[in-house]
């Protein structure tokens, strides 16, 4: 008791020689120390989505600057409205508006309603436009605004899935289980578009994502197929297992896409997931401008249909099989994934006049391009790192091989070259990127970003810098593309 007694009146002298207390309210001081006393005084998080009664509207605005060394004039209607990809037509330096870089703007209109125990009706309906023009994005017709003009006269264009619909990106709607999983139905994307989004570090992105802006990563060889029209879709989740396949029908017996199957299984653990995806799809379109010679070849054909505007297509069907993984580790993500894709000529011919979406018509098909198989197989890794919650840091580098194959046209008969006299030839493609991207609000966000682009031989064939300016010698086509900007997100 006495050695108690000799503690407390030496800890009495102790605070005595203390300086006199402030005129600060004791009881916020304590509130400052103690981490749940500040949380009770805390204002609570404030909830600004835009929802109604389970249905919420959705968006994003992403606008900028940007400069091409090699490029081509800004495109009103192209989902990735720049070259930003070393392209046919790159040619001289642009510098200027920069829209859709570091993602696809658009605005959307989705539901969640409960109408059982744990059974839920979902919708989603999704529009993709271009900030710069206000005009819903329209690949075919960025095709067809070149129609007839030489690679020197053409401004940027981006054959697409998106094709100026009211609804281009998603317009579906289905019931959604958490037992039993989701069926959905109309039109949305593949499971194969999904898979390069969510395992490409740079995923979204128009100006330094290779996967994005080609968009035939994502549509199984031809990016027109990127989202399905009159789709049937459902996913079911078994613990740590995710399983998905996809049915597209076709549209009539003289239309692009036709019928396509797409499955997909996936697993999470521990922060790694990985996810194998495979499909068929019957009838594939690539689009592009016709030339003057083609231009004439349709107008002597009254017979054929030109409702909205007519292109020529390379027709095919591809088999495609897709593996990608990711890895989280604190504020690391790492990407890694491969595809293998076989075009063959179609067992079901297009004829002049075949339907497109958007109401676009086929003026001139190809269905004899690949008297042998084409192989295109693409590489790609990345990381992101987040320095601080409010700053990431990107890292993505892609490769595409194709291999040496006899095409229709005849102009490598035998299917071993290695150069740029032909598109059949062998060739590569190797992109390097890099963003940083800083969310400093809410809703806003800046970022900087350049990829550095190259396709050399047989992907380098019909490019004005390989072979088509005066002057240009050699195999290889590159450009870069460093760019800034502002996106908005609600």
């Amino acid at each position: 008791m006495t050695k108690r007694l000799a503690d407390l009146e030496k800890r009495q002298r102790a605070l005595e020689t203390q300086p006199a207390a402030s005129n600060a309210n004791p009881v916020n001081a304590m509130a400052a120390d103690l981490p749940y006393k500040a949380a009770v005084k805390a204002r609570p998080p404030e909830n600004d989505d835009l929802c109604w009664h389970g249905v919420c509207v959705y968006g994003n605005i992403d606008m900028g600057l940007s400069y091409e060394n090699h490029g081509a004039p800004l495109s009103p209607l192209a989902v990735g409205p720049l070259d930003y990809l070393v392209s046919k037509n790159s040619n001289g330096s642009y510098f200027g508006a920069g829209p859709n870089q570091l993602s696809s703007s658009f605005i959307g209109l989705r539901g969640k309603q409960e109408i059982a125990d744990n059974l839920y009706a979902v919708f989603n309906l999704q529009t993709i436009f271009d900030p710069a023009s206000g005009s819903n994005s329209n690949g075919v017709g960025s095709v067809f605004q070149n129609t007839g003009l030489a690679l020197t006269q053409q401004n940027a264009l981006s054959d697409s899935s998106k094709a100026g619909q009211m609804f281009n990106n998603a317009a579906y709607f289905g019931i959604s289980s958490p037992t039993y999983g989701t069926l959905t139905m109309g039109r949305q994307s593949t499971l194969s578009s999904d898979l390069v989004t969510n395992y490409d570090a740079l995923g979204g992105s128009n100006a330094w994502s290779v996967l994005t802006y080609q968009g035939a990563n994502g549509g199984g060889g031809d990016t027109e197929d990127r989202i399905f029209d009159n789709s049937f879709e459902y996913r079911l989740n078994v613990g740590p297992v995710r399983l998905a396949v996809e049915t597209q029908l076709r549209n009539g017996g003289n239309s692009g896409t036709g019928n396509a199957f797409e499955g997909d299984v996936g697993f999470d653990y521990m922060g790694f997931s990985m996810d194998f995806t495979g499909g068929k799809i019957y009838d594939a379109v690539s689009a592009a401008p016709l030339s003057a010679a083609q231009v004439t070849t349709v107008n002597a054909s009254p017979s054929v249909p030109c409702s909205l505007g007519c292109v020529a297509a390379t027709v095919s069907d591809n088999t495609m099989f897709q593996v990608a993984a990711k890895y989280v580790y604190g504020p690391f993500k790492f990407f890694a994934g491969y595809e293998h894709i076989d075009f063959a000529n179609p067992n079901n011919p297009l004829a002049p006049g075949a339907f497109l979406a958007g109401g676009y018509n086929v003026g001139v098909p190809n269905n004899t391009n690949f008297t042998t198989d084409r192989i295109l197989q693409t590489f790609w890794v990345g990381a992101r790192y987040s320095v601080r919650p409010d700053l990431d840091l990107a890292l993505a580098y892609y490769h595409e091989n194709q291999n040496s194959f006899i095409i229709g046209n005849g102009s490598n008969p035998t299917g071993t070259c290695s150069n740029v006299s032909s598109a059949g030839c062998s060739g590569s493609l190797d992109a390097v990127s890099f963003v940083v991207d800083y969310r400093f609000a809410k809703h806003f966000d800046a970022y900087a970003g350049i990829m550095w682009s190259q396709v050399q031989n047989g992907l380098a064939n019909g490019f004005l810098l390989a072979n088509g300016l005066p002057g240009a010698t050699g195999n290889k086509a590159s450009a870069y593309d460093p760019g800034v900007g502002l996106r908005y997100q609600f």
